[in-house]
């Protein structure tokens, strides 16, 4: 796979439907760790710990796993109450793994008519492991593939790598899958173009800058500087997208946003976005389909 490297000035200009300036997909995280592996090496965390002190992967680290748990039991539920309050769809990435083992979840969901993306098998398997192994990845990605399409009812349309790790290889494996977009590069504010030995695959990039783990769990940030980063993000690409519209991605896990001393931050935050004209609330779907139909040639 390759892509094109165009600064930004040197683009055709990008127009969403209606004329919308701001492209704002809310990203919910579902997410299955492993409690073990027979290994004698800590587990892959995905993600920062309560507590960082390192077990062997071949002991249960309870106080981790029951930390991201909390996401599931309580957090979740939460967040899309807040989500449901401010009339906001989540564009929801889901692990293999949770479908099975959390498929309470995944049908809430469905309910909602929200959208769901493969995010690999579980969030401590990630596939820089098969970096060497070709065949191996793409039999994790067709596993994948397979749970998502027997829950969800249709085949997938897009991936986002767990831990935002792929191989070279993966956005080849994915076009050869049918996928129509990609999510795991960081490096722009507007979908482009990725070249595949199958054809072109849409890159909806994502943020780890404006993720709830950077800002909070990582980043030690306090609610009201949280809410300060939000509307600086907000305003600046919503400035910017008069000219030329831009894409800005709220990524949430709900083991951290979802916990009663930060949800105010994303329900604050949906209501100011709200109160704005000319911001749509896509599918990374609709976005991909919106692009590949009229903005091919955009670079």
């Amino acid at each position: 796979m390759h892509y094109d490297f165009t600064a930004l000035p040197d683009r055709k200009k990008l127009r969403w439907p209606d004329g919308k300036r701001l492209a704002l997909i809310i990203t919910i995280n579902l997410e299955y760790w492993e409690l073990t592996r027979d290994q004698p090496e800590p587990l892959y965390p995905g993600g920062p710990a309560s507590i960082p002190f390192p077990v062997p992967g071949n002991v249960p680290d309870y106080v981790n796993w029951t930390w991201r748990e909390y996401g599931q039991r309580v957090g979740v539920w939460r967040v899309m109450d807040a989500l449901d309050t401010a009339g906001v769809p989540a564009s929801c990435t889901v692990n293999g793994l949770f479908i099975q083992e959390r498929r309470r979840i995944v049908d809430a969901v469905k309910e909602r008519g929200w959208e769901l993306v493969p995010h690999n098998w579980a969030q401590n398997d990630i596939l820089t492991y098969y970096a060497h192994e070709p065949d191996a990845e793409r039999a994790v990605i067709r596993r994948v593939l397979d749970v998502y399409e027997d829950a969800v009812g249709r085949p997938a349309k897009g991936w986002l790598s767990s831990s935002l790790r792929p191989t070279a290889q993966t956005p080849d494996i994915l076009k050869e899958n049918g996928l129509l977009f990609y999510c795991d590069f960081l490096n722009d504010d507007q979908p482009y173009l990725i070249h595949t030995d199958s054809g072109p695959l849409v890159c909806v990039p994502y943020s780890n800058d404006i993720n709830d783990f950077n800002m909070f769990a990582r980043g030690g940030m306090t609610l009201d500087q949280g809410q300060a980063t939000l509307r600086e993000q907000f305003d600046c690409l919503y400035a910017e997208g008069a000219e030329s519209m831009r894409l800005m991605n709220f990524g949430l896990h709900p083991h951290v946003i979802g916990q009663p001393y930060r949800i105010r931050a994303l329900g604050d935050f949906l209501a100011y976005a709200k109160s704005f004209d000319g911001v749509w609330f896509p599918t990374r779907e609709e976005i991909a389909t919106w692009y590949l139909e009229n903005h091919r040639d955009h670079i």
